[in-house]
Order: structure tokens, then C-alpha cells, then sequence
């Protein structure tokens, strides 16, 4: 159990995807204005990752591997990404059309979010027992979705401060991502793995 508790904290917060190996910029960026708008993205991310480590660990381990088609580890592990992604896509539509329409081209996009990706091969490469794996990718989730929804708060707080010109925009928002990665980084070597 101890183990399980170690690999969650060590995806989420001192491995944070976002944050430590710099995967998933591109929703991190773009969905990160809005705190509602996050959750929401960060939700069916975490769904997407948890589900991924979950199917792509069983089909690597009792198909890949003893049939010798290990090769086909990239296409498989994206074409279920991809299946868990458009499940998540006809899901929030049909649930919540407002969350679907905020998300806009971000949510179809989960399918090439290569924290994604990273995820189902960091699995495979730290060969993780089906249970680490099932938690790596729930903590992944939480990590992804507690580094957006940071970062939309603090976006949602510099309405009102006073930036100066030249850094609105994208250049202060950048700056705070890096300062959000230092932060991060500051918990490297309390949990490895």
C-alpha cells in the first residue's frame, strides 16, 4: 500500500507532468484562463490517463509482449488513447454542452496530448505491476489537473493586477508557468519515481 501511496504522490506533485517533464503545454496554455473550464479539462484528462494506464498495461502484458509485437507498442497505445478521448468527447457533449463548447478544439485534442502518451510509456519503461500502473495514471490525472487549475486561478487573479504592457498576454503567462515549475521542482528528490 505504502508502494501505491509513493507512485501517486510521485505523479502528481514531484513528477508532475506539466510542471517537471513539461508534457501537455499545449492545454496547459490554452485551457488554463478559466477555473471551470479547467476542472472540466482536467476531469476527463485524469479519466482519459487513468483509463489509458489501465488498458494499454493489460493489452502490452497479455498481448504485446507474449505474442512478440512489442513494435506495435506507439500505434496500440494511441489508438486507445484516441477510443478514451472520443468516449470523453461524446460524454461531456451530451452532458454538460456549455463545458463542451468552453473546452472548444482542446477537448478532441487530448488524444495528442503527449502527457498522455508519456504516461503509458513511462509505465511500460518503469515496469510497473498492473496496480502502480492503474495509480500512475490516476496520479498523473490529479498532477495535470492540479497544475491547470492553479494556473487558471492565478490567470483569473491578473485581471486585476497591474501587469505591465510588454508582459500581457502570453508573456506573463509564461512566466508564471515557470515560476509554477520551480515551485514544483522544489519537491524533486522527496519522492523519486
Amino acid at each position: 500500500m505504502k508502494e501505491l501511496i509513493l507512485v501517486f504522490i510521485a505523479a502528481s506533485i514531484t513528477n508532475n507532468f506539466v510542471l517537471t517533464y513539461f508534457l501537455g503545454i499545449c492545454p496547459f496554455i490554452g485551457v488554463s484562463g478559466k477555473i471551470d473550464s479547467s476542472i472540466g479539462l482536467g476531469i476527463a484528462t485524469t479519466f482519459v490517463m487513468t483509463m489509458a494506464a489501465t488498458v494499454t498495461w493489460l493489452i502490452y502484458y497479455y498481448i504485446l509482449v507474449p505474442f512478440n509485437l512489442v513494435f506495435l507498442q506507439y500505434v496500440t497505445f494511441i489508438i486507445v488513447i484516441a477510443s478514451f478521448v472520443q468516449f470523453v468527447e461524446m460524454v461531456i457533449r451530451k452532458v454538460s454542452p456549455p463545458l463542451y463548447k468552453a473546452l472548444g478544439i482542446f477537448l478532441p485534442l487530448i488524444t495528442t496530448n503527449c502527457a498522455i502518451l508519456g504516461l503509458t510509456l513511462f509505465m511500460v519503461l518503469r515496469n510497473y505491476s498492473f496496480l502502480e500502473a492503474v495509480v500512475f495514471g490516476l496520479g498523473a490525472g490529479v498532477g495535470f489537473t492540479l497544475a491547470l487549475v492553479i494556473m487558471a486561478g492565478i490567470r483569473e487573479d491578473l485581471v486585476f493586477a497591474e501587469v505591465p504592457e510588454p508582459l500581457q498576454g502570453a508573456g506573463i503567462t509564461l512566466i508564471i508557468a515557470g515560476m509554477l515549475a520551480m515551485a514544483f521542482m522544489g519537491f524533486g528528490g522527496i519522492i523519486s519515481g
